[in-house]
C-alpha cells in the first residue's frame, strides 16, 4: 500500500501567494514557529498529506479531538491561517483571551445551540478563512472517534467550499483526560481528501456526518497500524 506523503501545498509559498486568498500575517507566522519549535521539542509530530490544503476557498476543518494539544497539531503544518471554534469558558481569563483572539479563535458555548458562533463560523468561511471544528465537541475517553455533532454539515453545506476531514493520533497517549500534565511521545496528523460543497450537498446532513465520521475512523485505523499501535475497538 503506497503510504501518505508528507510535504506542503507548494502552491501556497508565500512568494507566490494565491490572489484573494486570506495570508498570514506577520504575527501569525511568527506564533506557527513557536508552536512548531515547541511541539516538535517535545514529541515526534509527523503530519501526512498537506499538499491537500486547499488553495482557495473557505475550508472546514473537520477533526477528532484527543487532548488539549490538538489546536496547535491539527494546523501548525499548514500553510493558510486557521480560524478556530473554542469553547466559552477558555474566554475568561483576560490574558489568555487575547492571546486566543491573536489567534483567530472566538467563543462557543459548549452544549447549547448557539446560533452566534454558527454564524461567526459561516461569516470566516464566506471570506475565504479556514475553520477548525472539534465535531466530537469533546475531548474523547479512550483515544476512538465518537458521534459527530450534526450540526457542523450545515457549514459543508453552506458556507464551506472544502470540507478536509482531520485525524489526530497519539495525543490521547501523551496528554488523556484526567492527566495534570502531557507526556513524551509520538503523534500523527493526517488530511483526508478534501470534499467540495457539491458533494457535501449530495447526501442528507446526518448521512454526510456519517461518512465523514466512518473516513476519520478508517484514517486513524490506518495510521495505527502503519506507527505500530494496537487497534482500537
Amino acid at each position: 500500500m503506497k503510504g501518505p506523503r508528507s510535504f506542503p501545498n507548494r502552491r501556497l509559498g508565500l512568494r507566490n501567494w494565491p490572489e484573494g486568498v486570506p495570508a498570514p500575517n506577520l504575527y501569525y507566522r511568527l506564533m506557527r514557529r513557536v508552536f512548531q519549535a515547541t511541539m516538535t521539542a517535545g514529541w515526534r509530530v509527523r503530519v501526512f498529506n498537506r499538499h491537500l490544503e486547499p488553495t482557495s476557498g473557505g475550508v472546514v476543518y473537520i477533526c477528532n479531538h484527543q487532548s488539549f494539544l490538538d489546536p496547535m497539531l491539527m494546523s501548525f503544518a499548514l500553510r493558510r491561517p486557521m480560524n478556530y471554534m473554542a469553547r466559552d469558558s477558555l474566554f475568561r481569563f483576560p490574558l489568555f483571551r487575547g492571546l486566543i483572539r491573536s489567534l483567530n479563535a472566538f467563543p462557543v458555548r459548549r452544549g447549547h445551540a448557539d446560533t452566534a458562533a454558527l454564524k461567526e463560523s459561516m461569516r470566516r468561511l464566506k471570506a475565504g478563512g479556514q475553520l477548525v471544528v472539534f465535531a466530537e465537541g469533546t475531548r474523547t475517553h479512550d483515544g476512538g472517534i465518537g458521534p459527530l455533532l450534526p450540526g457542523v454539515a450545515m457549514l459543508a453545506r453552506r458556507a464551506a467550499e472544502w470540507t478536509v476531514p482531520t485525524v489526530i493520533d497519539g495525543a490521547f497517549e501523551c496528554w488523556p483526560r484526567g492527566q495534570l500534565l502531557p507526556r513524551p511521545g509520538s503523534i500523527v496528523v493526517s488530511y483526508a481528501t478534501p470534499i467540495s460543497r457539491s458533494e457535501a450537498r449530495e447526501a442528507e446532513p446526518q448521512e454526510f456526518m456519517a461518512g465523514i465520521r466512518r473516513t476519520l475512523i478508517q484514517t486513524q485505523a490506518d495510521l495505527r497500524r502503519r506507527v505500530g499501535r494496537p487497534p482500537l475497538s
